[in-house]
């Protein structure tokens, strides 16, 4: 004769309704996550659009006889980085 065992486990149902939920959580987690990555590129964007400006607008302070000025001249000056040139180049931030 056979002992009947009582193991505790999940049965297939049970895993089916687990991986169910953990899928409709990622539906819903992923797409939030790809759009608050969009809008901190935006505001980062902004945030350096903000500073080419201040800093041309200063740099043509300090030199009354310049009409205006480029971005390789803003970094030799010292007023931008390397970084900030090429960050402003890859992401087409310079407007004239």
């Amino acid at each position: 004769m056979r002992k009947n065992s009582t193991k505790s486990a999940f049965t297939l149902i049970e895993m089916a309704v687990v991986l169910f939920i953990i899928s409709l959580l990622l539906l819903i987690v992923i797409p939030n996550v790809s759009n608050q990555k969009k809008h901190a590129g935006s505001i980062s964007d902004e945030a350096l659009k903000t500073e080419l400006t201040t800093q041309r607008q200063l740099y043509l302070s300090d030199n009354p006889e310049a009409t205006s000025v480029s971005l390789e001249e803003l970094q030799a000056a010292n007023y931008l980085t390397a970084s900030q040139v090429k960050q402003i180049r890859e992401h087409k931030l310079d407007e004239g």
